[in-house]
């Protein structure tokens, strides 16, 4: 059971599963009440219950996030219920793997409205909402992807380079209204993205012990996110990838990371 109630609500995008349901579980254990937000109706029903259990109120609302005019109207429908969420946390994301000119194009369009787009109106919303209230945290889950170039996977690379540097801009924006902006930059992690991505083929992927627990990478957040923190790079490996990254120039990078990503059968 939960330690005490907050009464603050926590919103948090892609909720049913990987991070994003471990971040909605230790919003829950800590006390906030919770307006969980996915696609899929059941799942949202079957968690919303899971996590009533923790003794807070949860509002489950499914909308499909790849969709500019579903963002606004979930904004609209906590308006219309007095809602004002004092937490935001934008986990919903994808990818897709392949060479960027055998990939599909109407998919990287959805990608990008869903791991930007839909990012920045959430966020743009939330602030409007808070400033006059003078409080309010944001947790965009980028990733230590958004540290390099990503063949064949470049797409999904630019969207969390673009969610990384953004929200370090506006965190700075930010910093006398009582608002605060953390980054999680979780690596590889033991989720459905890598299936979502049609990715299994990746030798990133040929040892999945080296794959980080969800629940570790969302705890990592939260703590982060408490302590007003400007990033946070989950897990000492990431870590050191991350400093390899900043000692190299960007096409060796580059190089570093397609040898990791391509598939496994891919000739040198």
């Amino acid at each position: 059971m939960i330690m005490e109630r907050k009464n603050q609500y926590a919103l948090v995008t892609g909720a049913t599963s990987g991070i994003g349901y471990e971040l909605a579980k230790q919003f829950a254990k800590n006390g906030y009440d919770l307006v969980i937000v996915a696609r899929n109706h059941d799942e949202l029903r079957t968690k919303a219950e899971e996590f009533k259990s923790f003794g807070i109120n949860v509002i489950p609302i499914s909308k499909n996030l790849f969709n500019q005019d579903e963002v606004y109207s979930l904004y609209s429908e906590l308006k219309l219920n007095g809602i004002s969420p004092e937490i935001l946390v934008n986990d919903a994301g994808q990818g897709v793997y392949g060479k960027f000119q055998d990939t599909d194009i109407h998919r990287e369009v959805d990608i990008i409205n869903l791991n930007i787009i839909s990012v920045i109106i959430l966020a743009k919303l939330f602030i409007k909402d808070r400033l006059p209230k003078g409080s309010g945290k944001i947790l965009n889950v980028a990733s230590i992807a958004g540290k390099a170039p990503g063949p064949w996977h470049s797409v999904y690379h630019g969207t969390k380079a673009f969610v990384l540097s953004w929200s370090e801009a506006i965190r700075e924006e930010l910093k006398d209204t009582g608002i605060t902006v953390t980054a999680l930059l979780p690596g590889p992690t033991d989720t459905d993205f890598f299936n979502k991505a049609d990715m299994n083929s990746s030798k990133i992927l040929e040892d999945k012990d080296d794959l980080a627990s969800p629940e570790e990478v969302a705890i990592d957040g939260y703590k982060a996110l408490m302590n007003n923190d400007d990033k946070i790079i989950s897990g000492f490996k990431n870590k050191l990838s991350a400093a390899m990254i900043n000692l190299t120039t960007d096409s060796m990078a580059a190089h570093r990371m397609g040898e990791m990503q391509k598939p496994v059968t891919e000739n040198k």
